[in-house]
């Protein structure tokens, strides 16, 4: 049964998501990296939690299911121009802890489900933190490094390396957080360098820590379009390569992760490599 009725709504059963994930692409033992518009999948029996069954039931157990979380911080407006904040305000910043700090809300409601299902584990970069559940969940989140998290060590380098894939569930895909590591290795000159004072937890109180990242807010060098992950996806899709589908009601996207990543780095490097 895809759908049940309950009173005067229509809700998808985590079976009928299950397959249609199996029919985009998924397949037990992946790894898959999945942002998701919960809205767009449309009512799911068990809500978010339903999305993630489904999910769960996809790869198997010895899959994974990994998410870009992020997280809330709420001062960057305030940082000087080398990063730093303003020594009077230290005290009332909520401190970068992996095991409670909460996904950014910018990323939606999955990100959040997916980082409190219990088994899940998070890495302990704060801007570029990411969730995994399920097999190799530890390996993929483990060791994150806290300078240029979307790099070598990373988690989307892991997933990109372990052949795993990324899947858009009704995101945009301009969202598709992968293509910072493709940012992070295009051989181009002028990218932006973002710095930033964040308080990290840990077992002797509150350290603050200047993180340096490529910019991940702004476009990465100048002369690109805010939303030019969205090209490179397209471009990709056009060449061939990936998939569409729709999931529920979602229309959905998926592409393996280490070509996506060399297609954006070849992308990035034929305009504006030296």
């Amino acid at each position: 049964m895809r759908r049940v009725a309950l009173g005067d709504e229509i809700f998808w059963t985590v079976e009928a998501l299950a397959a249609d994930l199996v029919a985009l692409g998924v397949a037990p033992g992946d790894a898959v990296m999945v942002h998701a518009s919960l809205r767009r999948v449309g009512p799911v029996l068990g809500g978010g939690d339903g999305v993630i069954a489904a999910l769960r039931q996809a790869v198997g157990p010895l899959g994974c299911i990994l998410a870009y979380v992020s997280w809330l911080e709420q001062f960057e407006d305030a940082l000087g121009g080398d990063g730093h904040l303003d020594p009077a305000l230290k005290p009332h910043i909520p401190a970068f802890d992996p095991a409670s700090a909460r996904a950014n809300p910018d990323h939606g409601w999955f990100a959040e489900a997916l980082r409190t299902t219990p088994g899940a584990r998070r890495s302990a970069n704060p801007g570029a933190s990411v969730v995994a559940l399920g097999a190799g969940a530890e390996a993929f989140t483990a060791d994150h490094p806290l300078d240029y998290g979307y790099g070598a060590g990373s988690p989307f380098a892991r997933l990109a390396a372990a052949g795993g894939k990324i899947v858009m569930l009704g995101a945009p895909l301009d969202t598709m957080s992968l293509l910072h590591h493709a940012e992070h290795l295009a051989d181009v000159p002028g990218k932006h360098i973002r710095r930033m004072e964040v308080p990290l937890a840990t077992p002797g109180g509150v350290t603050w820590r200047l993180i340096e990242e490529y910019d991940t807010v702004d476009p990465v060098v100048d002369g690109l379009d805010e939303d030019y992950f969205a090209t490179i996806v397209e471009d990709f899709l056009a060449s061939g390569q990936g998939a569409r589908g729709r999931v529920g009601d979602a229309p959905s996207v998926l592409v393996p992760a280490d070509a996506m990543t060399r297609f954006g780095v070849d992308w990035l490097e034929a305009r504006f490599r030296a």
